[in-house]
């Protein structure tokens, strides 16, 4: 089946799948979705004992049919390689009886690698299948990790540059150092005075301006996305929920065909997304269970069905990727939920962007019954990281433990016995001194790289290799802006 996509704003026009992945974000500033979501052309079953790479094609070219299997093995090849430092590049660990899907053993510690590993082997070869010229601009807004996984995926790639925006005073040190440490020629990263939603904004806008468009052409560039509204990052991350079934049947943890729940700490809803898509596409999940921290706009969508960010404080958190009231990912469930009604989500997106506020049908809330949604405050974010160690001497990070307690809440509440998948999203020391607080009060006195040593001997496990290197490393980056300013910046460092 030859899969093409269509903007969640306009299903006038198809493109390839790599052309999506190459324009990141529709021209209408929609996002492109698949026709319809494939179906796995293998049997749940035969997914028993197949490697993460194994699993990982067969995913994938349901999707990217316009890839041969010799551009997407290749692909896949390069991206879950030696950078990842264990062998099954996702493991899973049974903690009292919750599994833990560790999506965080990749080059920057978090689970942006899982996708933007192999986003850049995606995006040179869609270039070159579209015959592209122009050098790429790859523009990103961050709440933490993806700036860096995407800095380091694409640091001195041929034929692309690439450019972060952050929110100073948003991210962690460690996620602070990791961005002003990167290497590469081709990479510029700026913090802006803004938070994460300012900075997602003002890159949308960017990418939407026509005028900008034609001046990058004429200097021989164009822009594309590393963020999850490019399908090139979503595609990749449905392949680790069809793997950790086929490694839970290959333990003897679950039957053939029994459903599973999915836990997904969620900010910008791409995780959870993926997790959908893989239920589309024939893997038996049950409840779709989306955790929010005290940003909790997505938990108060789905209880109400009105999604509303201007009556809210933004609130910074222990858990900052979480930090996000514009979840850009969900326009493109809200497209399916509204019968693929192009005109009806743009009606919708253009009330949020205007009045911050949009309130979908009762049609389409019943499009919403594979979800569930909770959220955990800060203080029972540290709680269940503190209670996990206690009783089990798992370390968990700020982003995993809301999802844990959402699904303690879930399960206490509902009486559901399925087994739980998290999503555990971010290695704990790239959170240490909130992990550490939560551990032992003691803690919260000390300094953030003064805990790394600390949470190597009460976790057990080494100090990451992303983080020994950064320790020593030298500040490259030390460009800020203003938020109304960053279109100007970007001008400033392509010399236009």
């Amino acid at each position: 089946m030859n899969i093409r996509y269509k903007s969640t704003r306009n299903s006038d026009s198809t493109v390839t799948a790599s052309e999506a992945i190459l324009k990141g974000l529709a021209e209408d500033g929609g996002l492109f979705v698949p026709e319809q979501i494939p179906k796995l052309s293998v049997s749940v079953d035969e997914l028993r004992g197949m490697s993460y790479q194994e699993t990982a094609y067969t995913v994938m070219k349901e999707f990217l049919t316009d890839f041969t299997e010799e551009e997407l093995r290749e692909c896949i090849r390069k991206a879950y390689d030696s950078k990842f430092d264990t062998e099954e590049i996702v493991p899973i660990v049974n903690v009292d009886g919750v599994y833990y899907l560790e999506l965080f053993h990749g080059a920057t510690i978090a689970f942006k690698d899982m996708a933007l590993s192999i986003l850049p082997h995606l995006l040179t070869v869609s270039a070159k299948k579209n015959r592209v010229e122009n050098e790429i601009v790859i523009l990103t807004a961050t709440s933490g990790d993806t700036g860096k996984a995407a800095m380091a995926g694409f640091a001195d790639v041929e034929g692309t540059r690439i450019i972060v925006f952050y929110p100073k005073n948003g991210v962690s040190k460690i996620q602070e150092l990791q961005m002003a440490t990167q290497k590469g020629k081709n990479v510029a990263v700026v913090a802006i005075h803004g938070n994460f939603d300012s900075a997602q904004s003002g890159v949308k806008a960017m990418f939407e301006n026509k005028e900008l468009a034609e001046e990058l052409n004429t200097h021989g560039y164009q822009f594309s996305s590393a963020n999850s509204i490019n399908i090139g990052r979503l595609v990749p991350q449905v392949a680790y929920y069809v793997y950790a079934y086929g490694k839970l049947l290959e333990q003897g943890q679950i039957r053939s065909g029994e459903e599973i729940n999915v836990v997904v700490p969620t900010g910008n809803f791409g995780n959870i997304l993926a997790a959908y898509y893989a239920k589309q596409m024939g893997i038996p999940i049950g409840r779709l269970i989306c955790a929010s921290n005290e940003n909790k706009v997505l938990f108060d969508f789905f209880r109400t069905g009105a999604y509303d960010k201007k009556h809210r404080e933004f609130v910074l958190t222990t858990s900052p990727s979480m930090d996000i009231l514009i979840s850009s990912n969900l326009e493109r469930l809200i497209y399916q939920i509204a019968g693929c009604d192009d005109k009806k989500n743009a009606e919708l997106m253009s009330a949020l962007q205007k009045e911050g506020v949009y309130e979908i049908t009762e049609d389409m809330k019943a499009g919403l019954l594979d979800f569930e949604a909770g959220y955990a405050t800060e203080e029972q974010t540290a709680s269940m990281i503190h209670e996990v160690y206690e009783k089990t001497g798992y370390v968990m990070d700020t982003h995993t433990a809301v999802a844990a307690y959402v699904c303690r809440e879930y399960q206490a509440r509902t009486k559901d016995t399925a087994k739980c998948v998290i999503a555990s999203t971010a290695s704990p020391y790239k959170f240490v001194k909130s992990v550490m607080s939560s551990i032992d009060g003691s803690y919260a006195a000390q300094d953030e790289f003064s805990l790394l040593e600390e949470l190597k001997k009460v976790s057990g496990r080494e100090l990451p290799s992303a983080i020994r290197e950064i320790l020593h490393a030298d500040i490259l980056h030390t460009l800020e802006c203003d938020v109304d300013n960053m279109e100007q910046t970007v001008r400033n460092l392509l010399d236009l």
